[in-house]
C-alpha cells in the first residue's frame, strides 16, 4: 500500500510533508504544541494525483509544532585586498520544528470562514439652507521691486 503525501509551502520554500514526518520551516508565530495548516501545491494519494487550484483546495495538511530553535551560524566575512577592508559578521537562522499529523484529500470544499460584515458609512447630512460660508479672498499679487522704492 502506498502512501499518500502532498508538496507544501511554508516561508516560501516548498517540502515533502507525509503523516508522521518531521519538517524543519522557517520561524512560525504559533506556539509549541499549536496546531497549523499548511497549504499544499501538490498532492498524491494511492490511485490519484491532484495539482489543479479548485482540487488544492480539498487538500488538507495539519502539524503540530513541536519545538522552536535555531539553526546553525554562518559566518559573513568581506575583504577588500590592500584597502585594509575587513568586516565580519554573523547570522543564525530562527526555525520551527514540525510534526506531520495529517494529510489526506477531503471529499468536498471545506466551507469558508465567516467574514464580519462590512460597516457602512454613515449617512450625510444635509447641507443647511440660507446660511452660506465664505472664506475670505486673500491677495496674492505682489508688487514689484520698482514699485516699492516710490
Amino acid at each position: 500500500m502506498a502512501t499518500s503525501y502532498a508538496i507544501v509551502e511554508s516561508g516560501g520554500k516548498q517540502y515533502r510533508a507525509e503523516k508522521g514526518a518531521s519538517l524543519v520551516v522557517e520561524h512560525l508565530s504559533a506556539d509549541e504544541g499549536a496546531k497549523v495548516s499548511l497549504r499544499a501545491v501538490m498532492y498524491r494519494g494511492d490511485t490519484e494525483v491532484v495539482l489543479e487550484g479548485d482540487q488544492l483546495e480539498k487538500v488538507k495538511v495539519e502539524a503540530v509544532v513541536a519545538e522552536h530553535l535555531r539553526g546553525p551560524k554562518l559566518r559573513v566575512f568581506k575583504y577588500k585586498p590592500k584597502k585594509g577592508y575587513r568586516r565580519r559578521a554573523g547570522h543564525r537562522q530562527e526555525l520551527t520544528r514540525l510534526e506531520v499529523t495529517d494529510v489526506r484529500l477531503l471529499t468536498r470544499k471545506p466551507a469558508e470562514k465567516a467574514k464580519p460584515a462590512a460597516k457602512k458609512p454613515a449617512p450625510r447630512k444635509p447641507a443647511a439652507k440660507g446660511k452660506t460660508q465664505t472664506t475670505p479672498k486673500t491677495s496674492t499679487a505682489r508688487r514689484s521691486s520698482s514699485a516699492k522704492k516710490d
